[in-house]
């Protein structure tokens, strides 16, 4: 049934993008219950346009499709429009590569990708038309890239390639040098996964670089940043805000992945997508233990909380606010229900939805020191002088979190709201927007990746099935969201 309805709505949905550009964005339908209640119980396609059909799929040898499309990274509400919704991209089409002459990176097939935010709407029986879409630029107007960043401000090494497996430089016409020609990286470039749109127009966008946090202006122009890095001029020169330092030991790709804003737009939340290699990978032991922090605009008063997984290395996708303290986080694995591209069935798929209230844990900007607790500049606090992603469990505590708690460090509540295998028989891999439609109502949304998958590095199409390739698709839940 699902696979029926999917290509339906593919073919319906492709159709609107070709007239995409009609509809309003400040006018709000009549009657926003008709609209929901006729949306498909399997959810409906966003539409897309296709970036490249000229390389080939490396597992079939036919022809590759790559997408426009990839607007699933991140998913937020219109702040006056019910019916529609922002959806924002990630870096591009990618894929991990580990066979490069010049060090593992990520192939970038369409390496002149900028990320980018769309608006879509919700029209009668689960229609959803594109009615803009915003690139996302520098401070001087010119557009950004996907391409990694250097090493000072937050890249960590990753080389980009292009889809031969060729390192991408600064003139693609001339072969590398490391004087002349190097490699092309863009400090600017995010690789763009949480999304806040407010009522002034403006958005938010947290990454997986740095993390960076930046402020966009209704045209897609930067206008404030902030990060880890005090070394950042652009910080100092606009929010006058920096993330504490230990954020910057993320975890390659897994960085800021969800962005949050209280309803009085004061508070941006953000939570990384996995536990911090802090201060490295070697160290590191928790891996259900993400940190998520609170950053107030006005007085700019950082607050940082734990999150423990549902499972060990799972990711949190995406936080939304409920209220100044109660908010929902995706708690997800990588699993296809139904297999995907790797064939392999995954009935025990975790794609959660928790609702959680920062109330309940710990702020650590506010512990104390004692004899087993310290602070560091660089890592954060320390217990018997390591970080939190690096202290084991005390001799007869069942994990780290009883030692934790009894040094008064705890973890927010959380309660599951919805189990999108049990609910929607959700078969993508990915679970990464969340959109607060009101109290009883909510939307959520895939990251297709561009509809680009790859194996061993070399490309291939992303499939769902032996028929389905994965697009983005949103699904209507109807749940009480608060208690």
């Amino acid at each position: 049934m699902f696979k029926r309805t999917l290509l339906l709505s593919s073919i319906l949905s492709t159709t609107l993008l070709s007239a995409c550009g009609g509809s309003s964005d400040t006018t709000t339908p009549a009657t926003t219950k008709s609209v929901f209640d006729s949306f498909p119980a399997a959810g409906s396609s966003l539409p897309y346009s296709v970036l490249r059909n000229d390389t080939t799929d490396a597992k079939t040898q036919q022809t590759l499709e790559i997408r426009n499309g990839g607007y699933g990274s991140a998913m937020t509400k219109h702040p006056t429009n019910t019916h529609q919704f922002y959806a924002m991209t990630d870096r591009g089409p990618n894929a991990a590569y580990t066979g490069g002459s010049y060090g593992s990176g990520v192939k970038f097939p369409v390496p002149t990708y900028t990320p980018r935010i769309g608006l879509f709407e919700v029209g009668e029986n689960g229609a959803i038309t594109q009615v803009k879409e915003i690139l996302l630029k520098r401070p001087d107007g010119r557009l950004i890239s996907g391409l990694p960043n250097n090493s000072g401000l937050g890249g960590t090494g990753e080389t980009p390639y292009n889809e031969n497996g060729d390192p991408i430089v600064l003139n693609q016409s001339l072969p590398y040098h490391a004087e002349t020609n190097s490699i092309k990286l863009d400090d600017y470039g995010l690789d763009s996964e949480g999304l806040v749109a407010l009522k002034d127009g403006t958005f938010w966008v947290s990454d997986e670089y740095g993390p960076h946090i930046v402020h966009y202006d209704a045209n897609g122009i930067e206008i404030g940043r902030i990060n880890a890095f005090t070394s950042d001029a652009r910080v100092t020169d606009t929010t006058g805000i920096n993330l504490p330092a230990e954020f910057a030991n993320r975890w390659a790709n897994r960085g800021m992945e969800g962005l949050a804003v209280t309803p009085d737009e004061k508070t941006l939340v953000g939570i990384m997508q996995s536990t911090l290699y802090n201060p490295t990978k070697a160290d590191t032991v928790n891996f259900d233990l993400t940190r998520i922090v609170t950053i107030n605009l006005e007085t700019k008063e950082i607050g940082q909380y734990l999150y423990q997984q549902d499972k060990a290395k799972n990711a949190n996708s995406e936080i939304v606010a409920l209220s100044a303290t109660e908010y929902l986080v995706i708690d997800r694995d990588t699993a296809f229900l139904y297999g995907g591209p790797t064939g392999t069935a995954t009935p025990t798929a975790i794609k959660h939805i928790n609702r959680i209230d920062l109330s309940t844990g710990t702020n650590l900007e506010t512990v104390s020191v004692s004899d087993r607790i310290t602070n560091d500049d660089a890592t954060g606090l320390l217990v018997d002088g390591k970080t939190l992603e690096a202290v084991p469990a005390d001799s007869g505590d069942t994990n780290v979190w009883a030692t934790l708690a009894k040094l008064g460090i705890q973890p927010v509540e959380k309660t599951l709201v919805v189990d999108m295998v049990a609910e929607k028989s959700y078969p993508h891999d990915k679970m990464e927007g969340l959109w607060v439609i009101n109290e009883n109502t909510l939307g959520v949304i895939n990251d297709d990746d561009f509809a680009t998958w790859a194996t061993a590095g070399a490309l291939e199409q992303k499939m769902l099935d032996s028929s389905t390739i994965d697009q983005n698709h949103l699904f209507i839940i109807n749940t009480k969201l608060t208690p």
